[in-house]
């Protein structure tokens, strides 16, 4: 699973223009969905055709296999790594193999006992593979489809989250060259923080310089709506908070704690950022227009 920097470009270019960058994420979660989906049912097929005449739980044996990654074994029982590791503060191998299988049993039973008191329903699910058809009975077919659930739910946890992380710096990056900031007047990493506070600093997202002051900057790809949005601001006592979305709410929670924000949905929302360098007095220039070309020029000189 990738988030390659051409979809992070994509991203921040959407951003810049006051556009929705979901879409970009959401393409993305499918074409990894799909592909699974079509690699897993080939191995579905192999696997029920291999062990047609073997009376064991041949979807036991094949994807639950200790041979198989742990990530792996997880999704093929109905979990995910992190799932197992909130609930036994660990995920190593033998610990994911176990609460796979005993997950595993409790599912198909549970799946087993609802067909017994619904008689009425009946599912086969057919797959065709290398001219060869397999047949899988209502039980396995319960068994598939929650398995691509699973892994369709981890996909897009792991791709937003993702998308969130490779994405605040290089928007703070692009915002400041659009406005000809100088180098020596913004940093993603402080540059003069103790290895003490280390572990903290690295929650902190990007620095403006202004008279040798290091000002924390917060962004959040978020939805309208999140009233606690706020709270990392406070948490970090941030000076800037750059969001996709702000709700009333938010500006309010953010004008009393006298941060300032920039909305990049709002109409021209990236412009506030200047405003924001002359509040902070952080030296910049004119601001380079944000034209396809210019945009495509600054994000291919940034480090991603």
């Amino acid at each position: 699973m990738t988030l390659t920097d051409q979809v992070v470009k994509n991203i921040i270019i959407r951003l810049l223009g006051g556009e929705d960058y979901r879409i970009e994420v959401v393409a993305l979660i499918n074409a990894e969905f799909l592909q699974f989906a079509i690699d897993f049912f080939k191995k579905v097929a192999e696997a029920k055709f291999d062990n047609e005449d073997i009376t064991v739980d041949w979807y036991k044996n094949t994807f639950l296999d200790s041979k198989l990654s742990s990530d792996e074994i997880a999704i093929n029982s109905g979990l995910n790594k992190k799932t197992i590791t909130n609930m036994y503060n660990t995920a190593t191998k033998q610990v994911v193999i176990d609460a796979s299988a005993e997950h595993y049993d409790t599912l198909y039973n549970a799946i087993s006992d609802l067909i017994q008191n619904d008689g009425e329903l009946d599912l086969t699910l057919s797959i065709k593979f290398r001219g060869v058809s397999v047949e899988l009975n209502i039980n396995e077919s319960l068994l598939v489809i929650n398995t691509l659930a699973v892994k369709r739910a981890a996909l897009r946890g792991d791709l937003w989250s993702t998308a969130g992380k490779r994405v605040e710096g290089p928007l703070m990056v692009t915002l400041c060259k659009l406005f000809q900031v100088p180098e020596d007047n913004y940093s993603r990493r402080s540059k003069g923080t103790s290895q003490v506070n280390e572990l903290f600093e690295r929650e902190i997202d990007f620095y403006l310089l202004s008279n040798d002051k290091e000002l924390k900057c917060e962004v959040k790809l978020m939805g309208k709506g999140n009233p606690e949005s706020a709270d990392a601001v406070i948490a970090r006592a941030s000076t800037v908070f750059v969001a996709d979305k702000l709700s009333e709410t938010n500006i309010k929670q953010l004008n009393s704690l006298n941060v300032n924000w920039v909305e990049l949905r709002s109409q021209d929302g990236f412009r506030r950022f200047e405003q924001i360098l002359d509040n902070l007095s952080v030296p910049h220039g004119e601001m380079i227009q944000p034209n396809e070309e210019n945009l495509e020029m600054i994000l291919n000189g940034i480090q991603q």
